[in-house]
């Protein structure tokens, strides 16, 4: 039997050299009680540039969920985007798993390690969680906050009331960290509004067990780099043998499926994440962020409902402003990229001091 490859392995180096050729490097910390972070740092900080931290959701490492704006930012920004504990190389020995304890891990590299003093940061769905526990804790480093489709205002009893399409934590697992083709299909629906018609579960279980053929590698290898990371046509045919007839659909689903054959890693130890997010959560024991926060959400988001996007505006107040992007699910970094990023272009780059004050003005929707 000729021996597979890992595609995983595959498309995390060509991650590797994307981030490498943007002006990043790779940086493991031991922070001294057992923990360690890896982060990717510029190679030469710039003291006239701001600091920007990208801080990932659940699925893969920081690569695969940030590869697609490395190259919009580095020109702007002095980057720094790590990996949580338990993604990437990231870890730790302590059993802390709340978003608080990522935070003052994050809190810690930036001031401690990198001396840096000021930031503004983003946070996509856990990561939203974190950046905004960061926030929080770190008010003097942290300047302004984009949070995307987090529910950072979640309650535990939210999960009961039916506000969630789960009922309970053992669902919630198995779908964030699918570890079945039907599970990945599940997400996949969930997290998008448009997805692929048809996720053959072939496909799906090689990437979650994580290996391939070699000449299939190969031809998805030449391809990423032909066509910057997108999959062609003839690329695709060769998984389906269907001429073109994914091509289009697969374009933007392949980074978020395989980037999910990750969540293998460290299965128990991102349960305990996800059940740290909701045990014993109350909106009355969340801390009023001060900074200036920009809400990103998608209209149709099926992890995180719009009503927890509304609801965190408001206990915010007047410092948030929520923009909502129509036709967009839970990925709507992936599936909307464009408006994604000139949102963030507007309020990161292209910052006006004085904020709308009506709220009409302030709830924007697209």
């Amino acid at each position: 039997m000729a021996k597979c490859w890992s595609f995983t392995a595959s498309r995390d180096t060509l991650y590797r050299y994307s981030f490498n050729s943007s002006g990043l490097k790779s940086s493991l910390t031991n922070l001294g009680d057992g923990t360690t972070i890896h982060c990717w740092i510029p190679k030469t900080h710039k003291p006239d540039k701001p600091n920007l931290l990208l801080i990932h959701g659940f699925g893969a490492n920081a690569m695969w969920q940030w590869s697609h704006l490395i190259g919009l930012f580095t020109s702007k920004f002095n980057l720094y985007v790590p990996d949580l504990l338990f993604f990437g190389e990231s870890f730790t020995t302590r059993l802390d798993r709340s978003e608080s304890f990522q935070a003052q891990c994050l809190g810690r590299v930036m001031m401690e390690v990198y001396k840096v003093r000021t930031l503004s940061l983003v946070g996509l769905s856990y990561g939203g969680f974190v950046g905004y526990s960061l926030a929080e804790q770190f008010e003097g480093l942290v300047e302004r906050v984009v949070v995307c489709c987090a529910g950072v205002c979640l309650e535990e009893k939210d999960l009961k009331q039916g506000l969630f399409r789960v009922s309970d934590l053992d669902e919630a697992v198995s779908i964030l960290l699918p570890q079945t083709p039907e599970k990945m299909k599940v997400l996949v629906r969930m997290s998008f509004v448009k997805p692929a018609k048809s996720l053959p579960s072939c496909f799906l279980r090689d990437f979650i067990d994580g290996a391939i053929n070699r000449n299939m590698v190969e031809s998805l290898t030449v391809s990423l780099f032909r066509v910057g990371y997108s999959i062609t046509t003839v690329a695709l045919d060769k998984l389906y043998k269907k001429s073109g007839t994914y091509a289009k659909e697969f374009q933007f689903l392949i980074r978020f499926v395989c980037g999910q054959v990750m969540c293998t890693e460290y299965v128990q130890e991102k349960r305990e994440l996800l059940a740290a997010v909701l045990k014993d959560r109350k909106l009355s024991d969340l801390p009023r962020i001060t900074q200036p926060t920009l809400i990103i959400w998608g209209d149709q988001d099926q992890i995180f409902p719009l009503e927890l996007g509304h609801r965190l505006k408001s206990h915010i107040g007047e410092n948030a402003e929520l923009v909502i992007i129509k036709d967009a699910g839970h990925a709507v970094n992936m599936e909307k990229p464009k408006r994604f990023y000139k949102h963030l272009k507007d309020f990161l780059i292209n910052y006006i001091p004085n904020p709308p004050t009506t709220k009409d003005e302030r709830d924007k929707i697209e």
